[in-house]
C-alpha cells in the first residue's frame, strides 16, 4: 500500500490533496511515475485504470481553511491519515512520499521521491493530482480572473496580478505570504 500526498502543498489556492492506493501485485502500467511528469491526457487515463483496477483507494481533501488553522504540513498529513483510513482492506505496511506519519496502527516507510521509486506511490500521485485538478477547474468556473483552471493555484503572474487587483477568492489560503499581502494591501 501507499501512499502520496505532496500534491498540492505549494498552490496559493485550493485544498490540499492525499492519495492511498493497494494495488494488486501484478499491477503494471508503462510509463507510471511523478504525475507532474505526465501530460494531463495521460494521467486521465491511468486515472481511471488506476481506479479500475486498485485492490482499493482513498483521497482526502483538507480545505484552504483548515489549511489556514492548522498549517499546510499539519493539513497535509490530516489528509494522508484520511486517505488511509479509507482503504479496506487496512494495509499492513504503508510507503510514504517523504513524509513521515506517526499515529498509524501498521509499518510504514518514508522515501524521498517515492514516486520515482514506487509504482503504487506514483499511482497514489495520479488520483491526487487528477482529483485536485478538476476540482481547480471547477473552482475556476466561478472565479475566472485567477486563472485556476491553467496554473491549479500555483503563484503565476496573472493569479498574483488577479490577487494584488481584486483580493482573494473564497478558496485562496490566506496564511501563505503572496495572498496574505494581497489582503493586508
Amino acid at each position: 500500500m501507499s501512499l502520496k500526498s505532496k500534491i498540492s502543498r505549494g498552490p496559493l489556492a485550493g485544498p490540499v490533496v492525499a492519495a492511498a492506493v493497494i494495488l494488486p501485485r501484478e499491477f503494471k502500467l508503462l510509463g507510471l511515475n511523478d504525475s507532474k511528469q505526465l501530460n494531463e491526457e495521460t494521467r486521465n487515463e491511468y486515472f481511471t485504470i488506476i481506479k479500475n483496477e486498485a485492490v482499493s483507494y482513498g483521497i482526502s481533501m483538507i480545505d484552504n481553511q483548515k489549511i489556514d488553522q492548522v498549517n499546510i504540513y499539519e493539513a497535509t498529513k490530516l489528509a494522508m491519515y484520511n486517505a488511509i483510513w479509507q482503504l479496506n482492506p487496512a494495509p499492513d505496511h504503508i510507503l510514504i512520499d517523504a513524509v513521515s506519519l506517526d499515529q498509524l496502527s501498521c509499518t510504514s516507510e518514508s522515501i524521498t521521491k517515492g514516486d520515482q521509486e514506487s509504482i503504487s506511490i506514483a499511482a497514489a500521485s495520479i488520483l491526487a493530482k487528477v482529483t485536485r485538478d478538476n476540482l481547480m477547474k471547477e473552482i475556476h468556473k466561478d472565479y475566472p480572473a485567477y486563472g485556476f483552471a491553467s496554473n491549479m493555484g500555483y503563484g503565476t503572474k496573472q493569479h498574483l496580478d488577479t490577487l494584488t487587483e481584486q483580493g482573494v477568492s473564497p478558496y485562496h489560503r490566506k496564511s501563505f505570504s503572496p495572498v496574505h499581502k494581497a489582503v493586508s494591501q
